[in-house]
């Protein structure tokens, strides 16, 4: 579909047609058509764009990913279809894993997806195994690599599901994720959330990690510490509910 860049809703139309060329490539649910919709609709209140509240969070982020003994960057469908390059160069910037993990199972698409990402530049892309699950989660989305989620202190999942969300923390990881509605349970369970839409959230989070592996030496005492522990998830997911509210205001007349 050719979209005029003189559209006034050019951006947002042109990431909702990368979903629908996802389902067409194989790699999105149809049901992932719904839930981008919803995030849609917050991002549009949230002014489409990377509010302060989302940058502190994309720093924190950067920091416990760089901290992390074992990251993980879990992938589903939508997240694929949107961000295929950006996922692959964070994998490879931090020198972790991708692991796909989706809700509608399908071993076909899951290959789909490992396939798709390679061919954007992952190196690294690990699958979900039918005989490791994580405690606390009853869903297809319970399975996992054993070198990979299962073993992980830190994941990020961007465009996550709520109990899956939940299960991962009450499994003693640490979970980063990006969520447009600042009021889901993902959002509210998740160590840090990034409240931004992940076409821009990621590239971010790439450009912020870069910076911070040139400014600090590994050899410094903890210098992430500091970074993650001025960050408060609570704070942040109430600057953004005001955002929220204030955009849903009337227009002056």
């Amino acid at each position: 579909m050719q979209l005029p860049k003189s559209h006034p809703r050019h951006e947002s139309l042109r990431i909702r047609e990368l979903i629908a060329e996802g389902i067409k490539k194989g790699i999105t649910s149809e049901h992932g058509l719904i839930a981008h919709g919803r995030g849609e609709a917050f991002d549009y209140l949230l002014g489409e764009k990377t509010n302060d509240f989302a940058l502190g969070a994309i720093e924190a982020s950067a920091a416990l990913l760089l901290d992390a003994k074992h990251p993980v960057i879990s992938v589903n469908g939508n997240s694929a279809a949107l961000v295929p390059k950006e996922l692959a160069e964070l994998s490879n910037v931090l020198n972790c894993p991708l692991e796909i993990n989706i809700f509608h199972a399908s071993k076909e698409r899951e290959i789909k997806i490992k396939d798709y990402l390679l061919s954007n530049g992952a190196k690294n892309v690990l699958l979900p195994e039918n005989d490791t699950t994580l405690r606390h989660l009853d869903s297809n989305r319970k399975y996992a690599n054993p070198k990979g989620i299962l073993e992980a202190d830190v994941v990020f999942v961007p465009l996550e599901d709520g109990d899956r969300t939940e299960a991962l923390v009450k499994n003693g990881k640490k979970v980063i994720t990006v969520d447009l509605n600042p009021l889901s349970r993902t959002a509210q369970e998740a160590t840090i959330t990034i409240v931004d839409n992940i076409v821009r959230a990621v590239p971010l989070l790439i450009k912020k990690i870069i910076q911070y592996k040139k400014q600090y030496d590994k050899n410094d005492l903890n210098p992430f510490n500091k970074i993650t522990n001025n960050y408060n998830n609570k704070i942040a997911l109430g600057d953004a509910l005001m955002k929220i509210r204030q955009g849903s205001s009337p227009l002056p007349k």
